[in-house]
């Protein structure tokens, strides 16, 4: 079984993750999903928030394999950790692909035991536009005992962190923007709703 692997910190998680996370369930026998704090962020919406807008987000996708699932237990600060409970969770014989954004090419080399991890999985790379993938980084994951491949795909050009800072709705799913109205999420609605005129 070939099983890819794709954690996000979904903060929010965007139309560009939808239309990966789609993309790959052509490939795969299963995709894996989950939302994942980033050691390299900081100031993080709460990860139970984000883990409803990640699965309200999977339920907005119609394919007939049905082999999309938030596994939200997979979850952990270290990939490799991750990769231990799918592996416990699927067995040894399944073929664990990672699927990472370019725009983390330069950060790989600094993560957790990244040889050990590098030798368990197929590495998946999905180029996003503004991030292009160069050979200098592609040759450092390589020494490191990586094996890469390029998606043929371009991720869409949107960014949660554009989200954030501005409330781009051609950013978002529906369902995705609702939850965030709901919960009152991000800072630039306070900041709308502050300069609209009191009646």
């Amino acid at each position: 079984m070939r099983i890819a692997l794709f954690g996000m910190s979904a903060d929010p998680p965007t139309a560009g993750h939808q239309a990966i996370i789609k993309w790959l369930s052509q490939y795969y026998d299963r995709v894996v999903v989950w939302a994942a704090n980033n050691p390299f962020k900081s100031q993080q919406t709460p990860l139970e928030h984000r883990v409803v807008m990640l699965r309200l987000l999977i339920c907005d996708i119609n394919i007939p394999t049905d082999n999309i699932t938030l596994e939200q237990e997979l979850s952990s600060y270290r990939t490799l950790e991750t990769l231990e409970k799918a592996k416990q969770r699927w067995g040894g014989n399944t073929e664990f692909t990672l699927v990472v954004g370019s725009d983390l090419l330069t950060q790989l080399p600094r993560w957790y035991r990244i040889q050990d991890l590098l030798q368990q999985v197929q590495l998946l790379v999905v180029p996003r536009p503004g991030y292009p993938i160069n050979d200098a980084s592609l040759e450092k994951i390589k020494q490191l005992g990586g094996k890469i491949a390029i998606a043929n795909l371009v991720g869409l050009d949107v960014s949660s962190t554009a989200y954030r800072k501005s409330g781009d709705g051609e950013t978002l799913t529906p369902l995705v923007i609702d939850y965030i109205h709901q919960q009152h999420l991000y800072q630039w609605q306070d900041a709308t709703q502050k300069r609209l005129p009191i009646p």
